[in-house]
Parts: structure tokens; C-alpha cells; sequence
């Protein structure tokens, strides 16, 4: 049975999972009504990083132009540039046994592609969600709804995956900001 989180809340995977080594992490949204002549092309990313909060390299960060890291530890499925249709929009899947020791978090995010150029926004973009799916069995473990509390912001990190001794956990997190990828990657400590 699958857990629906609020913002800020956390929950622990592997120890109330036993067995549990690879998630899907599945996010999935709907634009508005508008019109503004291009379609929306949001984008998933993954920052892992280290015990300082930060990614040391390219190597830490999985996005549309760089698919995997560290063997297959974090694996983005695909970029969808339209996000048509019910369900996932797009994948990763984390594989908490490659993970390498000094990963410390993994942040899922969503930024919208060339989204100053477009004017558009995070205020433009409803029912977005993450959930978590146990890729043995496929069977949903959590699902955090962001809401509607977004206006100008163009880049979303929609939650945390993180280790805590042996064990990892999942917080929601539902944080905005402007400037899209950029501010991201910056805010991870890469430039």
C-alpha cells in the first residue's frame, strides 16, 4: 500500500522494506490552460552528492545529456519533451546497492527547459508528483503530491533520497527556484 507524504515530510525506505535495493522514482505533471505558443519540456535530474550537500563533478549529476552514474547506481530513462498523456512523464531508478559509500543524498529535481525564453514557470504546471516504486514487484511505496504553491520559479527539487548508517530514507521537499537548471546545478556546487 502506498504512503501519500506532505512537504517536509520524511519516511524510511529500506528498513520498513526489507530486501529493498532499486527504486523507480517515477514524476509526472500537467501544464495549465495556456497558450504561449510552445510546449512544455520539463526535465528530471538527479544530483548525488556528498557529505558536504554538494556534487563534485559532472560525474554526480544525471540529466538528459549524461544517463547514468557510477555504473548504474542512478539511471535517467529518458527525456519526454512534451509530458503527453496519464502516468510517469519521466524515470530514474536508483540502485541503493551501487551507490558509492560518499554518497551521502541523492536530490531529485525538475527544471522546465528554456523556460525564460518561453515564459513559463512553475505557475503554469499542476498535479506534479513524485512517487516511489519498488522495481522488483512494482509496487508503489510513496507518493508526494507538490500542490499548487509555485508562481515564477522555474526549477522544483522535488525530494531526497538519503543514507543514514545502512539505511535510506526518503524526505519530501517541494523547494523552488528561479533561474531553472542553472540555479540547480549551482546551488549543488557545480558550475
Amino acid at each position: 500500500m502506498s504512503i501519500n507524504l506532505s512537504k517536509g515530510q520524511r519516511i524510511d525506505l529500506t528498513k520498513t522494506n526489507p530486501g529493498l535495493t532499486k527504486v523507480i522514482v517515477g514524476l509526472g505533471w500537467d501544464t495549465n490552460k495556456y497558450s504561449g505558443g510552445s510546449d512544455f519540456d520539463l526535465d528530471a535530474s538527479a544530483f548525488l552528492l556528498h557529505e558536504d550537500g554538494k556534487a563534485k563533478s559532472a560525474a554526480d549529476f544525471v540529466f538528459y545529456n549524461n544517463l547514468k552514474a557510477y555504473d548504474g547506481a542512478v539511471v535517467h530513462t529518458g527525456d519526454n519533451r512534451t509530458g503527453e498523456g496519464d502516468g510517469d512523464d519521466e524515470q530514474l531508478i536508483i540502485d541503493f546497492s551501487k551507490v558509492p559509500a560518499n554518497i551521502v543524498r541523492v536530490g531529485i529535481t525538475v527544471t522546465i527547459h528554456d523556460a525564460t525564453s518561453r515564459g513559463q514557470n512553475f505557475g503554469q504546471v499542476s498535479s506534479a508528483f513524485v512517487r516511489v516504486v519498488n522495481e522488483a514487484n512494482n509496487a508503489e511505496l510513496l507518493r508526494y503530491d507538490l500542490g499548487e504553491d509555485f508562481s515564477t520559479e522555474t526549477a522544483v527539487v522535488f525530494c531526497e533520497f538519503y543514507r543514514q548508517e545502512a539505511e535510506w530514507k526518503f524526505q519530501a521537499i517541494g523547494s523552488g527556484f528561479s533561474g531553472g537548471l542553472a540555479a540547480l546545478v549551482q546551488n549543488y556546487g557545480l558550475s
